[in-house]
């Protein structure tokens, strides 16, 4: 494959992945207003957040009547895997002056997935731009699209919006419990799980995911391999 071809099929693959997110943009629009949020809120979080997990997680706890710390808290937590995400982007996209703090906004899920696909250089930088700025569109206008609608659809729950959350943390998860050598990660969801569950009717909304997140610090600590002793 020549290098235009490789170039080619990382802004097709980009593409796809972006007009996919986007539209997801509509379900996480309506759940904001059906939770509270005013228009220009939702928009806010598209904008500055720009990280899907986190922003469902935020309005969850939101509309679920949580304190807005337990919403911060539990949006920051799931955050934190895009600045992890920094030191696998940066190699491959050479991103400097201006277009770092651009290239950091846009380092989420997406479109760290599509430039580590590739391995040629070129191809790398155009799957990771045209993710990342595609999605972020889209993503936005498709946002405020769900937004500006919500009000006259009714209930997100009727059209199946309220699962939409779950099933996007589900799709992002599966294929690290699924995959070869996942005992560890199997081991740790089913904690997380319990631990949720039982917590959930004890405290505030937000909370059990704050605490079922122990259950992975936990687990790292126990499966961290002995120093050797020199």
């Amino acid at each position: 494959m020549t290098r235009d071809d490789e170039g080619r099929a990382a802004v097709r693959q980009a593409v796809s992945v972006a007009l996919a997110t986007g539209l997801y943009g509509v379900s996480f629009g309506a759940l904001a207003v059906a939770a509270g949020l005013s228009v220009p809120q939702a928009m806010a979080l598209s904008l500055l957040m720009f990280s899907g997990g986190s922003q469902f997680a935020f309005i969850g706890v939101v509309g679920a009547g949580g304190l807005a710390g337990a919403a911060i808290a539990t949006a920051g937590l799931l955050g934190v895997r895009n600045g992890l995400y920094g030191p696998q982007v940066a190699p491959l996209i050479d991103s400097r002056s201006w277009r770092r703090p651009l290239a950091a906004h846009l380092t989420i899920d997406e479109s760290t997935a599509v430039a580590t696909a590739h391995k040629a250089p070129h191809a790398a930088q155009l799957g990771f731009w045209w993710t990342g700025v595609g999605v972020f569109v889209l993503w936005n206008l498709f946002t405020l699209v769900g937004a500006v609608a919500g009000d006259r659809m009714g209930d997100p729950a009727t059209y199946g919006l309220d699962a939409a959350a779950a099933a996007a943390f589900l799709g992002l998860v599966w294929p690290r419990v699924t995959g070869p050598g996942s005992g560890l990660a199997q081991t740790v969801a089913v904690g997380a799980v319990v631990v949720a569950l039982a917590l959930t009717p004890l405290v505030p909304a937000g909370i059990p995911v704050l605490l079922a997140a122990v259950v992975a610090v936990v687990a790292g600590v126990v499966a961290r391999e002995p120093e050797e002793v020199s």
